[in-house]
């Protein structure tokens, strides 16, 4: 539960870092506000001689003057309103984009390790439904605040200038309101992290159902699944009528306030009448003011709710926005220069976040430039690890990693990815055009050297075949393309951004055989007088190669060409065994 303090606080930077700049947007909301308070006040007052004058009076000179004034007062009053909240929508709307495209940069910018240890549904969440409450409260919440606490100080103006006595009986309801909104609106809080959660919950899990949706249909797990979001709903569901239940309790309990305080009103004004200190137009001025002052101080009443819900999305977004980049550019970082493209990993070793045990131990590998290094061993050996560190998706935790004798921790990060391609087993396809999916690696390439990548890749003759050629889209990571055709136009992008170091990350491990030759052509292609560092299961990836590296529990125990390890590796013997044994 957030306390006073920290709500504070939050709202304290939602402030200066999102409506501090558009501080003249809120001035002009002020002033309107103020228009809107006084086109209320206007009307209660009007109404004071229009008895007086037109009913008790029969001053004919005010029959036609005095409406007119109520029409104008009512006029005033909606247009005002209407500018102010059009206003603070759209400032609303402008902070919502401007922490949308904050959590969208810290996304792009996050480590490796902090985004695959949230789920993707959680980042959803905070995309959607705590930009929400924030957008909520900015645009509904500051309103009603200046709205209508400049509509209460008006209208308890009026009524003091009306009957001072009756005011300071009116002015009883004020601190029971408060009373009553401090109590909801921190159970509300607490409400509204448990919704959070579950809302959470619910992204994640339907976000995992439409990934697994073959998968479910092939295990038949329709009805376990239906069963699970049944009761992910139905906590969904709790969550959202408790929050609804807590924002309408305070409805009876102020009706109820309101009531025994007109009742009293109406009992005290007369005596007050019989005893002739307040006049009957006083009276019906003063009866209209104190009813028009209900609605705002119902609206104050539930505004500390709306402020804690914005308050706690605030924070949980923060919380993203605050995680700390570790994998980020020195201050004195240098532009890589490639001279030769060798690869040297020194000493390196290297442990996953929360876990005891290293992936890679001392491991220590060169690789000359222009030619191909296989790294080979059992699963779970460390050999994507070792991969994974040369981009700088992890540092290693000791050792250094050179290319051209550059440690590449002073590399800046953008210099050192843009000599690098990746072409992994995980294919990643956007929902976009084929032509977009590879000319991603080089946003400027022409539609001669995209054709021109493709042909290299062996994918030219099947885009050829597609519906609309390069320009059909080839829906979510590639769905309506084959295993053997999503990697080769995988392989068509890195093509395409000839860089001088390549890392295929067991590209060919899935493929059947006759799309597996048509993709070794193309890594061919692609890896011709490249550095390339292999992670290898195939064969024919295996002979190739300059240079061997065989992994075992993170260290590396053999080197040489495949025919030195045939006759000195047990482990790499055993290996291609298994491999003729398969073909």
């Amino acid at each position: 539960m957030m306390d006073i303090p920290t709500l504070k606080k939050i709202l304290i930077r939602l402030f200066n870092n999102y409506i501090r700049s558009h501080l003249p947007k809120v001035i002009v909301a002020l002033i309107l506000s103020f228009c809107v308070a006084g086109g209320t006040a206007a009307i209660a007052w009007l109404l004071d001689p229009a008895i007086k004058k037109i009913f008790v009076e029969e001053d004919p000179s005010m029959l036609l003057l005095i409406p007119a004034a109520i029409v104008f007062a009512f006029t005033a009053k909606g247009l005002s309103l209407f500018f102010a909240r059009k206003i603070l929508i759209k400032l609303g709307n402008e902070v919502v984009r401007v922490l949308q495209i904050e959590l969208s940069s810290c996304f792009l910018k996050s480590d490796t390790h902090t985004i695959e240890s949230r789920h993707s549904g959680r980042f959803i969440q905070h995309f959607l439904y705590d930009i929400s409450l924030v957008s909520n409260m900015v645009a509904s919440g500051v309103l009603n605040l200046m709205k209508d606490s400049l509509t209460l100080i008006v209208l308890m103006g009026l009524m003091f200038y009306q009957n001072w006595k009756l005011a300071i009986f009116a002015l009883i309801m004020m601190p029971l309101a408060a009373f009553v909104s401090k109590s909801l609106g921190k159970k509300l809080g607490k409400a509204t992290e448990e919704s959070a959660r579950v809302i959470g919950n619910l992204t994640a899990f339907l976000t995992e159902m439409i990934k697994g949706s073959r998968m479910i249909k092939v295990y038949q797990q329709e009805k376990f699944e239906l069963n699970r979001s049944a009761e992910i709903m139905k906590e969904h569901m709790k969550r959202q009528n408790k929050i609804g239940f807590i924002m309408i309790r305070v409805t009876p309990i102020m009706e109820i306030i309101t009531g025994f305080m007109i009742a009293g009103f109406i009992f005290y004004t007369g005596v007050m009448v019989s005893k002739g200190e307040i006049a009957i137009n006083n009276f019906f001025s003063f009866l209209t003011a104190m009813m028009l002052a209900y609605q705002p101080i119902r609206s104050l009443a539930t505004i500390n709710m709306l402020f804690y819900q914005g308050a706690a999305g605030a924070s949980r977004i923060f919380s993203v926005l605050d995680t700390e980049v570790n994998i980020k550019d020195n201050k004195n970082a240098k532009d890589l220069k490639i001279v030769k493209g060798n690869v040297e990993l020194k000493n390196v070793s290297f442990s996953y976040p929360k876990t005891n045990s290293n992936a890679i131990n001392n491991v220590n590998i060169f690789i000359e430039g222009g030619t191909t290094a296989a790294l080979v061993g059992h699963s779970g050996a460390g050999k994507s690890t070792i991969i994974n560190l040369l981009p700088r998706f992890y540092d290693p935790r000791e050792g250094k990693v050179f290319i051209d004798g550059q440690n590449i921790a002073e590399i800046s990060l953008s210099s050192l990815r843009k000599q690098i391609s990746l072409v992994s087993q995980d294919t990643i396809l956007f929902d976009d055009t084929v032509k977009a999916n590879i000319a991603y690696a080089n946003l400027n390439a022409s539609e001669n050297q995209i054709k021109q990548a493709c042909e290299f890749a062996a994918a030219s003759e099947f885009i050829e075949e597609l519906p609309q050629g390069y320009e059909t889209v080839i829906g979510e990571n590639g769905i309506k393309l084959s295993g053997g055709q999503k990697q080769r136009l995988s392989i068509a992008r890195a093509i395409l951004k000839d860089s001088p170091i390549i890392l295929l990350d067991e590209a060919t491990s899935s493929l059947d055989s006759d799309s597996e030759q048509k993709v070794q052509n193309a890594i061919i292609n692609l890896t011709k007088n490249k550095t390339t560092l292999v992670i290898a299961h195939r064969l024919s990836t295996i002979i190739r190669a300059n240079k061997i590296f065989v992994i075992n529990q993170g260290k590396v125990i053999d080197v040489g060409s495949h025919k030195d390890l045939l006759e000195k590796s047990t482990i790499y013997k055993n290996l291609y065994s298994k491999q003729l044994n398969t073909h």
